[in-house]
């Protein structure tokens, strides 16, 4: 039920208040995607005419808006609310959190009314209403002592930043249950999250399913504006669509010239997605590959299924922090009509812990589910990896085992010499990797689900492999080659690496592909 009055009261202090940035002194005129959003959340009551909203969650593209509006509500907050409000401005850092407050305080320096009812204490980055005791304080995830608040309101500034949870948890978990309309307002725009680990992509993922009626949760109030990953993101219907305040705050000729940009660079293009179309961009703004290409191209298979099957081994070894990797990809053969690749990953048991502190990821989790092999202390355990390779010989028909010439001797030593024999260096280099990456990565964007084309590669569900996956970034020459670059990638992409080993070698030695050049590569003994 709406309760018009209710609806208003936000709506007509807002109006009187005068816009900043670039838009100062202007009048605050809400546009009508805002004035639907403050109708529902503050005039939609229950039977006992309290709100029925405690939690709006707003997830809108840069320059729409987002923190003038949220200021504007936190003005209204100190201005209009009973005695006693507690209401903080989060945020990652400290400066962002200080953007709402710097909007308030601008609002206000430009309002004699507000001026001489509201106290800015700047040094403290706080504004006291001293007639009813209510104040707005910034609060960063730099800064702790966070417990022990109870908050009237809480407005969470660009949440997709946050790299921990911990200021989440503490301002919302149970905060509010001394007030009777507690309030959050989450306030953001889509995430650069390619591993969906962070806080920010948790509170989405809750708040879409809560709005696709996946989740009930009536407290809940859900407005995301984005583009959907399979539309056109050239079409102009959806920039609007995506951008609510396109052709207000926003000038269509300056998408129009970012989107000509972006049809130019890949680079650009996964800006444009984030930025402007609000993609949860599943991929590193310097990386390779979208990961939305490796979750398009997951297969239905069993490593099962492909026994007696032959494939090219890939191999990417490591001594101690890097993981060791093993790719068996199988080219297109009786039974398969697409490539298959499944990874083996090894790591030291003794160094997970530390592993999840430095990389972020659950190594525990990946090794108790399989996707990754614990080898016994805390350095990679060779003996074992070589009791691998010996197990896939006798399962899989493995023509070549294929990976850096500085490290096969430490491998090869353990395994006897007709396997010996079937190894392959692949110089880490632009001419030993560039024509494999091209080639995989012809595959991966070959896959066109929409049109039902058919998949050209596949693989195993691993999120090992997907997060390697999502991590690579690459070193390019004048002549468009490429490689893989570990010193600049932050996290690990050793599956990946040895994926492109893998295919190096098939290129050079599977009779279909003798049409590509892969210089540098040799049999050796």
């Amino acid at each position: 039920m709406i309760n018009k009055t209710r609806a208003k009261r936000p709506i007509e202090f807002i109006q009187r208040l005068k816009l900043v940035g670039d838009f100062t002194g202007m009048q605050f005129v809400l546009q009508k995607w805002q004035k639907d959003i403050i109708t529902n959340v503050y005039g939609t009551v229950k039977a006992n005419g309290l709100r029925k909203y405690r939690y709006l969650y707003l997830e809108v593209p840069k320059k729409n808006g987002k923190t003038p509006l949220v200021a504007a509500l936190g003005l209204y907050h100190v201005t209009c609310d009973p005695a006693g409000g507690e209401i903080y401005c989060c945020a990652a850092e400290r400066d962002q959190a200080s953007q709402t407050y710097e909007y308030m305080k601008s609002m206000i320096a430009q309002d004699d009314c507000l001026g001489d009812l509201l106290r800015v204490v700047d040094s403290k980055k706080e504004i006291h209403n001293d007639t009813t005791g209510t104040y707005v304080k910034v609060l960063s995830s730099e800064a702790y002592s966070k417990h022990g608040k109870a908050p009237s309101v809480v407005i969470m500034d660009e949440l997709h930043a946050f790299q921990k949870r911990d200021l989440w948890d503490i301002m919302t978990f149970g905060t509010g249950s001394a007030r009777k309309e507690p309030l959050y307002l989450v306030i953001t725009t889509a995430g650069d999250d390619p591993d969906k680990k962070s806080i920010g992509w948790e509170v989405h993922d809750y708040a879409s399913k809560v709005r696709d009626g996946e989740i009930i949760d009536p407290e809940w109030y859900v407005k995301i504006y984005n583009a959907p990953e399979d539309s056109d993101i050239y079409d102009e219907k959806v920039w609007y669509d995506a951008n609510p305040s396109l052709g207000v705050a926003i000038d269509i000729d300056a998408v129009r010239s970012e989107a000509i940009k972006a049809k130019n660079s890949s680079a650009v293009e996964k800006n444009f997605r984030w930025l402007r179309l609000n993609q949860w961009v599943s991929l590193k703004r310097l990386g390779w590959l979208p990961v939305t290409l490796w979750d398009d191209t997951e297969g239905q298979w069993t490593r099962e299924s492909l026994y007696g099957k032959y494939c090219y081994e890939g191999i990417d070894l490591s001594t101690r922090t890097d993981l060791t990797a093993f790719v068996y990809l199988f080219p297109p053969q009786n039974g398969l009509s697409e490539w298959r690749f499944f990874f083996d990953a090894f790591t030291p048991a003794e160094n997970m812990r530390h592993r999840l502190e430095v990389d972020h990821v659950n190594y525990e989790q990946w090794s108790k589910d399989g996707h990754i092999i614990a080898t016994p202390g805390n350095v990679v355990d060779y003996k074992k990896i070589a009791d691998r390779v010996r197990t896939m010989e006798r399962l899989y028909k493995i023509k070549y085992h294929c990976g850096d010439p500085w490290h096969l001797e430490i491998i090869k030593q353990h395994l006897s010499e007709d396997v010996q024999g079937k190894f392959i260096e692949i110089p880490q280099t632009m001419s030993g990797m560039s024509t494999a990456m091209g080639e995989l990565e012809r595959m991966f964007l070959g896959t066109d689900k929409e049109n039902n084309k058919p998949k050209e590669i596949s693989h195993e569900h691993n999120p090992c492999g997907r997060w390697a996956f999502g991590n690579v970034v690459v070193a390019t020459d004048g002549n468009a080659n490429q490689k893989p670059m570990k010193d600049r990638s932050i996290e690990r992409i050793d599956p990946i690496v040895a994926l492109i080993n893998a295919m190096a070698g098939a290129i050079k030695l599977e009779p279909k592909r003798s049409v590509y050049e892969a210089h540098g590569i040799r049999i050796v003994g």
